[in-house]
């Protein structure tokens, strides 16, 4: 079991807030990504979490028991850290063992933990060797395997794949990912990376100035984000946000008025909103629709173009609008430097949100996601 419940926590640093009111459930065999920019507080939950930081509020207990005083070795939770922290003169099997052997543990039962974990882990080969031979990743899975002999309730990580190379991350997250589906056990993991957080997670915990500003699922947060401070952290690239007045606030549909001076009707609840009111429009960079389908226009020029290999982005600028606009196009897709380009906009593919960047809730349904 490790059902890991979250009431009412919070921490200070010498009377400075710097994570409150933090309510999370985290199930048993349940893979939450705790994201968000630097200084979110996400490093200091986990470290809370692990009995290395004090709770200054609030109760966490794992299985219906308190730790919030239960040190950090007796709380049945295995951390990784960023750092590999392997000893240099030990071998891998040694490294992997060296918890165990502290903990006084039977030598047969030591080096049955070592050779199942070496072997789920794919370091069976590797046994006998010492760090300075592994590349890095697979000193990233001695440091997971020297946690997993543990078989703690819990695995927390801590960015463990930010030493890593580019490529070395793809890898490694395809091998978490495969790991928790053959262990089923409970993990956190942190990140400041959307990509990881997006593809590793069960739930995603997006944190902000030390508070939860959404939970939910990959997918959720992506389609249906509850305030501009969500959209904008969570998609790559970053969501385009157009400024607008609200000129026919409604249930099913509101009307904005775009900065070109069209009118554009959003299918989102904006009930709680007045005529003359200043708002935000979202839209991701694949949701523009062609010309002949769209509910507005937008006029623009191209400013630079990335051509991605597997597809392009065009970055464009749109007249009344600052910064740029961008759009996903094909691979292939035919530019001209400064081409003259007309973006589709559809009231069904757009995100509306509020002065103080409040989303107003979709009125779109978008099959096998939930809210």
């Amino acid at each position: 079991m490790g059902h890991l419940t979250l009431t009412g926590i919070g921490k200070d640093y010498d009377g400075v807030e710097v994570s409150r009111d933090i309510d999370l459930s985290i199930e048993d065999g349940e893979f939450v990504v705790f994201v968000g920019p630097s200084g979110c507080g996400k490093s200091t939950l986990l470290r809370m979490i692990a009995g290395l930081e004090e709770i200054s509020r609030g109760e966490m207990c794992l299985d219906g028991e308190r730790l919030n005083e239960t040190p950090p070795q007796e709380r049945d939770i295995g951390m990784v850290f960023q750092s590999y922290a392997l000893y240099p003169h030990m071998t891998v099997a040694e490294n992997m063992a060296f918890g165990l052997k502290l903990a006084h543990a039977d030598k047969a039962e030591i080096k049955q933990r070592v050779e199942a974990a070496a072997h789920t882990l794919q370091l069976s080969p590797l046994l006998d060797r010492r760090p300075k031979a592994l590349s890095g990743g697979q000193r990233q899975r001695v440091a997971i395997g020297r946690t997993l002999v543990k078989q703690p309730r819990v695995f927390l990580f801590d960015e463990p794949l930010s030493n890593l190379d580019a490529s070395l991350r793809v890898e490694m997250r395809v091998q978490l990912a495969e790991l928790h589906r053959r262990l089923g056990a409970t993990m956190v993991y942190v990140t400041h990376d959307q990509v990881e957080a997006m593809t590793l997670a069960d739930r995603i915990v997006l944190l902000s100035s030390g508070r939860i500003a959404q939970v939910g699922a990959p997918l959720t947060l992506y389609h249906f984000p509850e305030s501009l401070e969500v959209a904008a952290f969570i998609g790559s690239p970053r969501i385009n946000t157009l400024p607008v007045t609200v000129i026919d606030p409604g249930k099913r549909r509101t009307g904005v008025r775009l900065p070109n001076g069209e009118t554009l009707p959003v299918a989102v609840d904006g009930s709680r909103l007045t005529e003359g009111d200043t708002a935000t429009l979202g839209i991701r960079a694949e949701d523009f629709v062609t010309p002949d389908t769209a509910d507005a226009l937008l006029q623009g020029r191209l400013g630079v173009a990335e051509r991605l290999g597997y597809e392009t982005l065009a970055h464009i600028d749109v007249d009344g609008v600052e910064g740029t606009v961008t759009q996903r196009l094909d691979r292939l897709a035919c530019l001209e430097p400064r081409q003259a380009l007309t973006l589709g906009l559809s009231g069904e593919q757009c995100h509306l949100f509020d002065a103080e960047g409040q989303a107003c809730p979709r009125q779109v349904e978008i099959p096998g996601i939930a809210r």
